[in-house]
């Protein structure tokens, strides 16, 4: 299965430093019932700043592996102004 360049999704943790957990969901249909679907996935998230809390929408892209789970980062961190 091929990745995605760019996703957006929700942030589920912000517990880690410098690291997100967003929850991607996609609808798919059931090949045999023809059923639709929600299907979520959790992927490791690269927040440079730790801007972003629980149930924030964060749009995140493809990027060289960081760790051993994360190969994402954050595509439009929020200013900083604030801080």
């Amino acid at each position: 299965m091929k990745k995605q360049s760019q996703m957006m999704g929700i942030v589920v943790s912000d517990k880690m430093d410098r690291t997100i957990v967003v929850k991607v969901t996609t609808r798919k249909r059931h090949p045999k019932y023809q059923k639709v679907m929600n299907v979520s996935r959790k992927y490791y998230v690269h927040d440079e700043h730790n801007s972003y809390k629980n149930g924030d929408e964060v749009s995140f892209e493809a990027t060289r592996p960081i760790s051993k789970l994360k190969s994402w980062k954050v595509c439009n961190p929020k200013s900083q102004a604030g801080v």
